[in-house]
């Protein structure tokens, strides 16, 4: 600013600038104009002519060239001492590490102990018992995450249930087996209690009313189904492997919760080896357990397994339908009500009322003619019964208004009607919308 003034001073210019770029760096700008007066004498010994433009001329001087050499050196200056004060801060920083990490953790734990500890008020969490027992026991557990999701979407309050495989109990039923329809809540029952027994033994405080949890040495979990195309493995060979490092590795101590294994397959070798990994968990494992399986031939293990308890997810039936209670109550479920659960996501009329037309035959007659007389049934579907049923669709019938509605509109002519026709009109539009 002060050389600018100064060479504005001495040329009698008062447009001229002192500017900076990448190519010139610092340099004198003056418009076209005033150009012929510094490129003659006396000023063309001092100013030094460096770029024409279409508007303006750029000149340079001794002392200007002179000054941008002093601030480049000194820019170079003030990174050099910017690398050698971080590298100073790095090498001071490096000979506290142990502090820095040792602060960190104890920052970390100090965050997380707080977080559980609003949580566990906020949510109403208790203090579990946890000891080196073989106690499983626990009254009124919830599930946190699928709790908080209800709460956070307004759909009411998550139904509580208690769950008791204690193995040094006098009634020392360790293994459930849980049945019930999908959709019941089967699933979120067998994650919830291996939540709250990472939960207990992390020592935070547990979604539960109360919790009694014996150290539980290792937790295995084989819920869901998911393939592995990498290795070549369908999803019922993933399921197998996944079984067969629980049944191998599981011992009193541990945890298990599995969901219904042997789905994958043929019903009869499912059922088969469902079958054998319940008797291996209960004789050889003995290990507190969940097992949820659709099949319901299982149930009656009990009569001879002595620490096999079933459990059923309770469901009430109305009107045809079926309401889901989400309550694990003593006892076996009689029926998967699968077709309800098919209904209920939407499949189309037809196939439901064919569904349940197979399922009765299939629950009737002997082994060998239910599924002669299924075939003899054929063909399936008729033509005009896919075409009522499409005709029925709430989709078709909500189009046939919407076009019906449609062409109503297009036939008015606003302009031409009378107040009292227009009130008509409107009246007939209701109408065909109520029809």
């Amino acid at each position: 600013a002060g050389l600018q003034i100064k060479y504005a001073e001495e040329t009698g210019i008062t447009a001229l600038k002192v500017k900076h770029n990448n190519v010139l760096g610092y340099h004198i700008d003056v418009p076209e104009r005033h150009a012929a007066k510094l490129l003659a004498e006396p000023f063309s010994e001092s100013y030094i002519h460096r770029q024409s433009l279409a508007s303006s001329v750029r000149f340079t001087t001794v002392e200007l060239s002179e000054l941008a050499t002093r601030i480049a050196e000194a820019g170079g200056r003030a990174l050099a001492l910017e690398q050698d004060l971080f590298d100073h801060l790095v090498s001071e920083t490096m000979k506290q590490v142990s502090a820095i990490s040792a602060a960190a953790d104890a920052l970390a734990q100090l965050d997380v102990t707080a977080a559980l500890a609003e949580l566990a008020q906020e949510k109403r969490y208790s203090r579990p018992k946890v000891d080196g027992t073989l106690a499983f026991e626990i009254q009124a557990g919830r599930h946190p995450v699928v709790e908080a999701a209800l709460e956070a979407a307004g759909q009411g309050p998550f139904v509580a249930n208690a769950c008791d495989l204690s193995a040094d109990k006098g009634s020392n039923h360790r293994l459930w087996l849980l049945t019930g329809p999908n959709m019941a809540g089967k699933s979120t029952f067998l994650r919830q209690n291996a939540l709250i027994a990472i939960m207990a033994q992390m020592g935070s405080y547990v979604p539960a009313g109360y919790a009694h949890i014996g150290v539980v040495d290792q937790l295995f979990s084989r819920v869901g189904a998911a393939d592995d195309l990498a290795r070549g493995r369908s999803t019922f060979m993933v399921e197998m492997v996944e079984t067969a490092a629980i049944l191998n590795q599981a011992s009193p101590h541990s945890l298990v919760i599995l969901d219904e294994i042997g789905r994958g397959t043929a019903t009869f070798d499912g059922l088969s080896i469902a079958w054998a990994a319940v008797e291996h968990l209960h004789e050889v494992n003995a290990c507190r357990s969940l097992f949820a399986t659709h099949y319901h031939e299982l149930t009656s293990l009990t009569q001879k397994l002595p620490h096999l308890a079933n459990a059923t997810m309770k469901v009430k039936e109305w009107e045809g339908n079926v309401i889901f209670l989400h309550e694990v109550a003593p006892g076996a479920a009689d029926r998967s009500y699968g077709i309800q659960v098919a209904k209920l996501a939407g499949l189309p009329e037809v196939v439901i009322e064919r569904a349940h037309e197979v399922l009765a035959a299939l629950e009737s007659g002997d082994e060998g003619t239910r599924t002669k007389a299924i075939i003899d049934d054929l063909p399936l579907f008729s033509l005009s019964q896919a075409q009522a049923s499409a005709k029925d669709s709430p989709a078709a019938k909500s189009a046939a208004l919407q076009s019906a509605l449609r062409d109503a509109m297009d036939e008015i002519d606003p302009d031409s009607l009378t107040p009292r026709e227009a009130l008509d009109v409107l009246y007939a539009l209701k109408q065909k919308a109520l029809s």
